[in-house]
């Protein structure tokens, strides 16, 4: 198939650009470069730097594209409470510009890139898809409006979309010689910060509460590898069916507390790696773990890469070569 990913040149887009490209797919990479990486688009993409307005109908415009997958977005949940706008602006109303081109084209195929964050404080852990969507932050909230149109977009012109619903995504694609992974100006998640500690660039990581509800008082998240991630978009592109919005999340079924990643780091890499209790986090919920048995069930989807130091060795493995 001939796909444009838009966001290509991130950490999530570039991976899933790579096993598109060894699945024998034509690839355009749109990106603006504001977030991503040039040396991250995989060779054998083709590269286009814009926007998701003009830029991308112009490339649509082309002709024979079979689908989109689309990762650009912001995606910082502190800057999306300090400055919304910047999230209703270069979330929604960016993501609504391309679904008009992707109208106009009479592009068949979507995946979207969404969130666990459209859920908020989850009533009941492993999470559903059928679970209340109540995002607590203007990010999860951008993400589940972009949901809700892409919904209305299949209804009304016979899109064929999925949305996957990530948790915590880790790990590098790591082979041969192509490496891709975590590269965030500003970085937010767990074992890459842990992981600055080792390489010496932190001096410490924080915990946030010791007093959490789990098994040793630290909260618990979701890990999924990158890789599988990048295997879960391949398959939704095969199950797309036009006028159907299908939502999966996508996450391992199980957690690790944060004590436990910073274990995982410390056996990887071989570094003490101090660690610091701090304050809670205000809307840190206690645990967050995905049910997948939906994108089990419907798309084939099963992770493969779930030992945490798997995904712990591939993210060092990228981080020394950087």
């Amino acid at each position: 198939m001939k796909l444009l990913v838009t966001g290509g040149a991130g950490y999530v887009g570039s991976v899933c650009a790579a096993h598109l490209l060894e699945a024998g797919h034509q690839v355009v990479v749109l990106d603006d470069l504001s977030t991503g990486h040039r040396d991250a688009v995989p060779d054998g993409a083709r590269f286009v730097e814009g926007e998701l307005g003009a830029t991308a109908r112009a490339v649509l415009g082309e002709g024979g594209f079979d689908g989109v997958l689309h990762f650009a977005a912001r995606s910082l949940v502190g800057e999306s409470v300090e400055a919304p706008e910047k999230y209703w602006d270069g979330n929604v109303v960016a993501s609504f510009r391309l679904l008009e081109a992707i109208r106009e084209h009479a592009v068949p195929r979507l995946v979207f890139s969404s969130t666990a964050a459209t859920y908020g404080e989850p009533d009941q852990v492993p999470i559903p898809e059928n679970a209340p969507a109540r995002p607590t932050n203007p990010y999860g909230a951008s993400k589940l409006a972009i949901d809700h149109m892409i919904t209305s977009y299949a209804a009304a012109h016979g899109l064929g979309a999925t949305s996957l619903r990530y948790f915590n995504v880790a790990g590098a694609h790591v082979t041969g010689t192509v490496h891709l992974g975590e590269r965030h100006a500003v970085e937010t998640h767990l074992i890459p910060l842990v992981l600055q500690v080792a390489s010496g660039t932190r001096e410490s990581i924080s915990i946030f509460g010791d007093d959490w509800p789990t098994p040793d008082g630290t909260c618990v998240r979701d890990y999924i590898h990158v890789d599988d991630l990048a295997d879960a978009h391949l398959l939704a592109l095969q199950h797309a069916s036009a006028g159907r919005h299908d939502v999966y999340n996508l996450g391992s079924g199980h957690g690790f507390s944060v004590r436990e990643v910073v274990d995982a780091c410390r056996t990887v890499t071989g570094h003490p790696i101090p660690a610091v209790v701090a304050p809670r986090r205000a809307g840190d919920p206690a645990v967050l773990v995905a049910s997948s048995d939906l994108a089990a069930s419907q798309l084939g989807w099963k992770p493969s890469r779930t030992e945490l130091e798997r995904i712990v060795a591939d993210a060092w493995e990228f981080a020394r070569g950087r």
